[in-house]
């Protein structure tokens, strides 16, 4: 039996990513989140992943990479207590900061 696919969308300025998070989707969920993201600050919900590996660790840095390069930041959300874990173990705390207390961001009418 083959894990569930997650599933990543955007609302207003809040990416969300369901389901499990694993090697199995890595390629997918990087190239979705990428595709969501535009010129503007972003939260990342991950209130809604209900199983990781070490696979996220490389997806969020690639995330903070793609929206370096367009001189704008994510800040995560609803992080996990295994993701926090592994963030801690590879010692990526710093690139990876989760946002303790989130910035509102408003959707453009």
């Amino acid at each position: 039996m083959s894990p569930s696919i997650p599933m990543i969308f955007r609302e207003g300025n809040t990416v969300i990513v369901q389901g499990a998070v694993t090697i199995d989707h890595a390629v997918m969920l990087t190239k979705s989140g990428i595709a969501l993201f535009d010129d503007q600050p972003l939260t990342i919900d991950l209130d809604q992943v209900t199983e990781v590996d070490s696979t996220i660790v490389s997806i969020l840095l690639e995330w903070q990479r793609a929206t370096r390069k367009n001189s704008y930041a994510l800040q995560f959300i609803n992080m996990p207590e295994s993701l926090k874990s592994l963030i801690q173990l590879y010692g990526v705390a710093e690139l990876i900061p989760l946002a303790v207390n989130p910035v509102p961001v408003q959707n453009a009418s």
